[in-house]
């Protein structure tokens, strides 16, 4: 694989690592993703897109259902950038996967507002190509989809 190539060549390639933890987070394997991502937040802890790196451990820590962690992650990456659609999104989804359905609601009301085509779970996984791999879609249903669901995004 390209991105092991250029970690090789450079086992500090902060953004290599990172890449490699979303695509093993894409091809639905969480657990083998979270070691890049904490590598990648170690190294660039500046980054000004840090909201992306915590947003991907905190995907990992959710579809693994870590799901008070991964609030607290992903709540770092809507932080770190308010108007990334898929951050509210996966937040509303841990929010009402933990039954705090206000604020599921809310988050999923500004991933809505953000991004109005995504309303619901077919568009999202029409929206969103990297999701159609069947383990992630599966390690989806069973965390994220089940919170999107109570928070009131329909099938």
């Amino acid at each position: 694989m390209q991105l092991e190539t250029a970690i090789d060549f450079d086992r500090n390639n902060a953004r290599a690592i990172f890449q490699l933890g979303h695509t093993l987070r894409s091809l639905g394997q969480p657990r083998a993703a979270i070691p890049h991502f904490e590598k990648a937040l170690r190294l660039n802890s500046r980054d000004p897109n840090i909201g992306s790196l915590y947003f991907g451990f905190g995907q990992c820590l959710l579809l693994l259902r870590q799901v008070n962690e991964a609030i607290d992650l992903l709540r770092k990456a809507r932080a770190g950038n308010p108007r990334l659609w898929f951050f509210h999104l996966w937040l509303a989804g841990a929010l009402g996967l933990s039954g705090d359905l206000d604020e599921a609601r809310s988050a999923l009301t500004e991933a809505i507002r953000l991004r109005p085509e995504v309303h619901s779970l077919a568009r999202l996984l029409a929206h969103c190509p990297d999701y159609s791999n069947p383990r992630h879609w599966a390690l989806c249903d069973k965390t994220l989809n089940i919170g999107l669901r109570r928070a009131g995004m329909p099938d």
